[in-house]
């Protein structure tokens, strides 16, 4: 076997929104989430299905499964790879929209249903030493929970550090396969869950068409070309905060040496911005 990276856009959307293969979402659900009993999710409707998306199509810039349960809650599980700019307010903003459309103008407020937020990062995101953190809105004094509608959790997995001979409960074996399946050719001992067995099959590339593979590697050719974008950005950005710094000692009269130490700046960057400066 040889299993797809779960952290691509094509592999996420197809293990985890796959309409034929919903056990896989529940199971994920009810580890993550830490669901027992009657809160335990039986059913789920996927709302954005997988498809195949259009090999030159724009780039998607939320990778996400959203679904409700048997008693109405709904999801929105997320793959969010690098680290973006106001993350934080913008799961905010799109969680508030998922839930305010619940409802047209003149229904009723009691028709809303909670909405569970599960972001899943491959950076360490919180102060949290544990991989999973739950953020609910509580009384900073009483920690009485009025607000029951909103719940927002985050799975880093750079915290998340277990071998696989360590595993023990279905949670750990589940952020496991996320962070490590595509170094494994065999779907491991341990697996004992129907939901994570299933997710192991969708994950194996050997079964996947021509079509899904070459979307799948075109996905991480885009990934690395907004890589290189952010890198190549970074890098303008850094050098003319050194040529800002340069004309400022230059208006001090200060001598080539002394800017090329504190800039980096090569001689003749220097001579130039002197020749424009008079």
């Amino acid at each position: 076997m040889e299993f797809a990276d779960v952290k691509n856009d094509i592999a996420f959307r197809k293990i985890f929104g796959n309409d034929n293969r919903k056990e896989t979402l529940i199971s994920f659900l009810n580890a993550v989430l830490a669901f027992r009993g009657k809160q335990k999710i039986v059913e789920v409707k996927i709302i954005n299905p997988y498809q195949l998306p259009k090999l030159r199509g724009g780039k998607v810039s939320i990778i996400d499964i959203k679904a409700t349960d048997q008693i109405g809650r709904h999801y929105i599980v997320e793959m969010q790879v690098g680290e973006l700019d106001g993350f934080a307010k913008r799961v905010l903003f799109y969680f508030s929209k998922s839930y305010s459309e619940q409802i047209k103008r003149g229904d009723f407020y009691r028709q809303l249903k909670p909405v569970i937020f599960i972001g899943i990062l491959d950076y360490a995101f919180s102060d949290n030493p544990k991989y999973i953190s739950r953020h609910r809105i509580l009384d900073v004094e009483t920690h009485e929970h009025l607000l029951q509608d909103v719940e927002f959790n985050f799975v880093e997995l750079p915290k998340f550090n277990k071998e696989l001979n360590e595993l023990e409960t279905l949670t750990e074996k589940w952020i496991y396969f996320i962070k490590n399946a595509e170094n494994l050719d065999v779907i491991p001992e341990n697996v004992d869950d129907e939901g994570l067995k299933s997710a192991y099959q969708e994950a194996n590339k050997h079964t996947w068409t021509a079509e899904e593979l070459e979307a799948y590697e075109y996905a991480f050719m885009r990934e690395e070309d907004e890589r290189a974008k952010l890198d190549q950005a970074e890098k303008r950005g850094k050098n003319q905060e050194k040529i800002e710094i340069a004309k400022t000692m230059l208006a001090d009269n200060e001598p080539n040496e002394k800017i090329a130490r504190y800039t980096g700046l090569t001689a003749e960057q220097i001579e130039q911005l002197r020749d424009e400066k008079e």
